[in-house]
């Protein structure tokens, strides 16, 4: 008969990457970022030159650590933000300005963020359509902001309008809109007054992959926004970020008064 506590027991390569993850949250690492090499490993551990690499290759994948040619395995550093996915209203009756709010802040934080546009009309995914009240085979304008923070990838938000709400207006040109794209909204008399978000993971797809610069086993976080005012729907925003370098920051309720 089988024992299942001895069947539970996983395999040696994943204990030793349990522990390795251990040393690297400690901070072990840290100094040089380099990992002691296979054959320290190897002693440290007393076991097999393969069980080595295959717990190194589930760190690997998990987006902890890189292999560089010739030279050794290395933590993957990289820079966290804090994305603030719910600022604070400013006014009652509206959602705040969201993105240029963030930027405002960022900038003077000190943090380097540049931008670029594109735009162009695309059939409405299901679930987009669903919640913009279209059907599936309608088209929608889809407008995509890449974003980058020190000059790296940070994150890419496609935001879908219905293809007469965005016609002739600033949304539709490849550069900022004056304001943001929430000013040119209520400027249009559609100010935004509720969302709701939908959060997701997933892994990237190929093209993902290489625009955020992914080593393998790195999940997106997906934020997917539904914004409406009372006359119903306005837009979805759907961003991607990379999860090995943004935290989602959510601030509920009113902030304690500063002392």
């Amino acid at each position: 008969m089988t024992n299942p506590r001895a069947a539970a027991t996983p395999p040696k390569y994943q204990r030793l990457a349990a522990d390795l993850r251990h040393r690297i949250d400690s901070g072990e690492w840290d100094g040089d970022g380099r990992l002691p090499v296979e054959s320290d490993l190897e002693q440290q551990y007393g076991v097999a030159r393969n069980t080595v690499r295959l717990a190194v290759d589930v760190l690997v994948n998990e987006g902890r650590v890189v292999r560089v040619q010739g030279k050794g395995t290395y933590l993957r550093r990289r820079s966290r933000y804090d994305h603030r996915v719910y600022p604070r209203p400013h006014r009652r009756g509206a959602l705040p300005m969201g993105g240029a709010e963030y930027a405002a802040e960022a900038r003077a934080a000190g943090v380097d963020l540049s931008f670029e546009y594109e735009v162009w009309a695309v059939r409405a995914r299901r679930d987009i359509a669903d919640w913009l009240g279209l059907r599936p085979e309608d088209s929608v304008m889809m407008r995509r902001q890449l974003c980058r923070v020190a000059q790296e990838p940070y994150a890419i938000e496609d935001s879908h309008y219905r293809p007469g709400l965005a016609a002739g207006t600033a949304l539709m040109e490849d550069l900022p809109a004056p304001g943001g794209d929430e000013r040119t909204l209520a400027d249009l008399g559609r100010t935004e007054t509720a969302a709701t978000d939908h959060l997701t993971a997933r892994m990237p797809d190929p093209a993902e992959a290489a625009w955020f610069e992914l080593g393998p086993g790195v999940p997106l976080l997906v934020n997917t926004r539904v914004t409406r005012d009372r006359r119903g729907p306005i837009r979805v925003v759907e961003t991607r970020y990379a999860a090995d370098r943004a935290r989602l920051l959510y601030e509920l309720g009113d902030r304690a008064p500063a002392d």
